[in-house]
């Protein structure tokens, strides 16, 4: 096996950088530490989406609530487990009891060398009004789980984009479940 290529900087921005390696061009994150997304459920079997407008699709996403860990000035070394925690009560309005990391996933291994690290949130608690961050604009949505799928499929319909997360957490909490 030979020598690693090594990385060239095509572009920089405040928040990312367009890296080269070899033949291969990707994306990296400048500000952070990791990336973390919660499959929250509540006690009446119910999951937490969150949908907002994304720039790049130009229309509304349907996600998971997540965020960046160690994106505060205050922070830069945030624990994921932090990041989750603040992240799910920022944007929905929820605290866990109970949180507990599931799987690190390749965001888009063609695109980006960012991974998404997944936790399991449950013994919810509405404590906040959630909708995000003053520079986000968030709607929350608690779907039961016996009729997501007819749900997600409305949103599609609508218009609205679903981010294949939510698709990976299904499959999680059927596993989750037996």
């Amino acid at each position: 096996m030979g020598a690693q290529p090594t990385d060239r900087t095509i572009a920089h921005t405040p928040y990312l950088r367009l890296i080269s390696r070899g033949d291969w061009s990707f994306v990296q994150r400048t500000t952070g530490i990791g990336v973390v997304a919660i499959v929250a459920m509540t006690d009446d079997d119910c999951l937490i989406l969150v949908e907002q407008y994304r720039p790049p699709v130009a229309g509304p996403v349907i996600e998971l609530p997540a965020g960046i860990a160690g994106d505060l000035a205050d922070y830069p070394l945030e624990e994921l487990q932090s990041a989750a925690r603040r992240e799910l009560l920022e944007e929905t309005g929820y605290e866990a009891a109970h949180l507990r990391e599931l799987v690190t996933l390749a965001s888009s291994a063609g695109l980006t060398d960012e991974c998404v690290t997944l936790f399991f949130a449950e013994k919810l608690e509405k404590v906040g009004p959630g909708g995000g961050d003053e520079s986000e604009d968030i709607t929350v949505h608690t779907i039961p789980i016996a009729s997501i799928d007819e749900w997600l499929t409305g949103a599609v319909r609508r218009g609205v984009l679903v981010d294949s997360r939510v698709y990976g957490a299904l499959y999680l909490l059927q596993k989750e479940r037996g």
